[in-house]
Parts: C-alpha cells; structure tokens; sequence
C-alpha cells in the first residue's frame, strides 16, 4: 500500500486530509512538524510555510513533496516548483485535486525508478510500478557499474534474462558483447565445447579449432542461464574462469586469459543442491555475490493488468491487427489468475487471444487460461470441470510418453515427437518433476 506522510500543525486539517486519504486507499503518517526523523513514505504532503523555512529536510529530490497553501501566491508557486517540489495546491481544495496531485507524484517517481532502465533500450522494456520491482530497478542501477557477480533467481518466466540485459547495459561493459547461454538447452557432452571452445582432433567430429561462449565475452558480459543444470564437470572449470581469469580449451594445453563478467540466473535452490552434491559448494558461493530475485507476476499486482495492456498493443501492432482492449471480465482473470508461467504465459495467452478473437474486445473466454488457478482459492474444492480434466488427462499422457520413451531417444526427438520446442519440453519437465534421464547419452558416449 503506497504511504503518503502528512505534515500538518493544525490538527483539525490534520484529521481531515488523513481521512481523505485514506478513504482513497493510502496508507498515512502524520506529524505536526518537519523532523530530521527518517521519512518512509512515498509521497510527501506539506504546508508550503513549513517547507520554506525547513525546504534542506525535506529534499524533494529524495521523494515527490507536494504543497499547499491558504495563499494565492503565484511567485512562491513557482520558484517551489523550481526547487523541486512535485506539485502546489491551494487550500481549500476539492478532494479530487488533492488525489489527482498524489496519483501525478506516484507516476512521476515511477518514471524515475524505470527511466535509467527502461529508456536505455527499446526492445526489452522492463515495466512495473509495483514495490517488489522498483526496489529489483534500484538494486539493478546499484550492481550494474561494478564487475561483481550477479546471481539472479526467480521462476521461469520472470523476465531473468531481461534483467542481465539490463545489468548489462548499464554498466561500463556496454559496448562489449553480452554473450547468453541456456545450460540446460546443451546436452552434457557439448557444454565443456560450447563454453570453453575445443582444440581440432580434441573429440570425434572435433575437425576444426572453436573458441568458446567465454572466449567470445571477452571484455563483456557471459549470462549463464539455469546454471543449475551445469554439469559437474563443467563447474569445476567455470570455478577456475572465476578464480584465475583464465581458460583452457578442450584438447588444449595452453591457457587464455579473458576478463568477463558472469551473470548466472537459475528457477532452483543452489544451497540445496549443494547438500546433495549436485552444484559445487565453492562455485555457488562465488557466483553468489549479489543476489536479485525477479518476482513472480502473481506478486505484481497492479503490474500485471498493465502487462497485459502493453503486450495487446504490441502484439496488435506486430500482427498488423486494429487495436483491441480488454473487457472488465477479462482483466478480472487476468488480475486473480495464478500464472504458473509468469510473464511469458501472459505474453502467449494475449497473443493466443488476440489472433483467434473477432471483436476489437477480448472476452475472458478468448484468454483461454484455466480461472480454477486463480490467486483466491475457494475454500471448498470446486467440481472438477471437463477442461480441468482435459488438462489432467493431457499432463498425464505427457508424463507417461517422455517416462517411456526417454531411455530410447534423445531430448530433440522427444520433443520433435510431443510437437513441442526442447525448451518447452525442459520447461515441462521442471513444472512435473520428470528427471531427466543420462542413459541415452551415455550410450552415444560409448558409440563415439
């Protein structure tokens, strides 16, 4: 809930814009006096007399401050809002005014947090007013000038790579490459290659001498998404880049030096699986230095029907479609729905809707997304529907067909053969906890 502070002598004036504002939904501080004591609040309301004669512990460029005045004085207006503060009202003034001035001050700061981020690049704007995500846009504008290592962790779909990109691009490494990795979109006898680059001869169908992904960021920055799938083997020598600033290709004897800056982001709990022995105790407590955490859209509140309007208009756009908005039942499901899939499930399911719909209004139904998985569950379990079982009986098959078929086929057939991406049908395997199986691979080991 946003908190706005009142300062306001007049106790009588005091009680009444605190119940204005609060009706409105603000949470509100009150004091008689301007302090040195800590502010936490959002937006400031404060006579403009007060301000004057204490206008260095307010710093209204610390937060937005809005005064009023029983005076008409044009002059003072305008210098105060020169100085800085967000807005002058004069009082008395209507109980809409006075909203409208704290609802300006709210954009305004919005504006600010997001402007160094998203006004950098066009084509990865990251959006969001609600708390969680301005305070990962401050811890970004924090770590972005340094060459620390940035863990980001979150659920799939969060937006972790656009958080890297940002890191990224707002730090002295800029005009470097950014170089993205999927650790869990290479089988486990490629990565060592893919990362660290190979000498010719160094395996079979080894013909030519690659460098690696890490030989490529050289100078930039290396993003290692889901590093919690990398193998062992492989985090042993990812341990050594952070240590020593070098590399050794495979089939090499000779090391290189490079100067990267990793970024890894994972959706697992690398402490845990540092317990069983399946991450590297060393390797995580390098890599965790400092950590950000991309929220889950069903936390974002506000955020996700604003989404939701700005994919519509992207994806209208993109699909030479005439602008479409969403109807009161719509944003509803789309506000309380739970969102397994998070920012990437709510782009698919706008541009699912917007394709298939016939009207210039999106209907709930056109979202096609399961409302039984919304954020307020009924207390009593609600009668299996015939799509809830369709979704069941669909998950099951999924789960039976990779079970048997594994064992015989590679991760690129299995997908190939449920008609789905080898991301998506990673994806999948988390969200079911279906391990993935090394029998194949093993196999092809021998073979070579």
């Amino acid at each position: 809930m946003t908190k706005v502070l009142l300062i306001e002598p007049d106790s009588e004036r005091q009680e009444s814009l605190r119940d204005l504002l609060q009706n409105h939904g603000y949470a509100v501080e009150c004091r008689a006096g301007i302090s040195t004591e800590t502010i936490a609040a959002q937006v400031i309301l404060c006579p403009a007399e007060l301000a004057e004669e204490k206008v260095q512990l307010l710093n209204f460029k610390e937060r937005p401050t809005i005064l009023f005045s029983q005076t008409a004085d044009i002059r003072k207006a305008v210098a105060s809002i020169r100085e800085g503060a967000a807005d002058y009202l004069i009082y008395p003034f209507l109980p809409d005014e006075l909203i409208a001035a704290v609802e300006r001050a709210l954009e305004a700061t919005v504006r600010h947090e997001t402007l160094s981020i998203t006004d950098q690049s066009a084509f990865y704007p990251m959006l969001g007013r609600c708390e969680p995500m301005l305070a990962l846009f401050k811890h970004i504008n924090k770590v972005a000038p340094t060459d620390s290592t940035v863990l980001i962790r979150g659920e799939s779909g969060t937006g972790k790579e656009l958080v890297a990109r940002a890191i990224h691009i707002l730090s002295a490494r800029e005009n470097a490459p950014l170089i993205s990795l999927n650790c869990a979109a290479i089988p486990d006898t490629l990565i060592e290659s893919e990362l660290f680059g190979h000498e010719r001869g160094a395996f079979t169908g080894a013909t030519t001498t690659r460098s690696g992904l890490i030989e490529s960021a050289d100078n930039g920055t290396l993003f290692l998404d889901e590093i919690g799938e990398l193998p062992v083997e492989a985090q042993a020598r990812l341990l050594r880049v952070l240590q020593e600033g070098e590399i050794r290709r495979v089939g090499s004897t000779k090391t290189r030096k490079v100067n990267i800056r990793l970024i890894a982001a994972t959706h697992r709990d690398l402490k845990a699986l540092t317990g069983t022995g399946q991450f590297r105790e060393d390797l995580y407590y390098r890599l965790n230095v400092v950590a950000l955490t991309a929220p889950p859209l069903r936390e974002r509140g506000e955020d996700i029907a604003d989404l939701a309007n700005y994919f519509l208009d992207k994806i209208c756009k993109t699909l030479n479609r005439p602008l479409m908005s969403l109807s009161s039942e719509a944003l509803n499901l789309i506000s309380t729905y739970h969102w397994p899939g998070n920012v990437r499930e709510l782009e698919n399911a706008i541009e699912r809707a917007v394709i298939l719909c016939d009207h210039n209004v999106i209907e709930a139904e056109a979202l096609a997304i399961d409302h039984h998985l919304s954020l307020v569950k009924p207390k009593t379990q609600a009668p299996l529907t015939e799509a809830k079982t369709s979704q069941t009986s669909l998950e099951d098959y999924f789960v039976a067909f990779v079970l048997e078929h594994q064992d015989q086929n590679t991760e690129t057939e299995l997908a190939h053969k449920l008609g789905i991406s080898r991301k998506s049908l990673w994806e999948r395997r988390q969200r079911l906890g279906i391990p993935r199986t090394k029998t194949h691979r093993k196999a092809i080991r021998r073979d070579q």
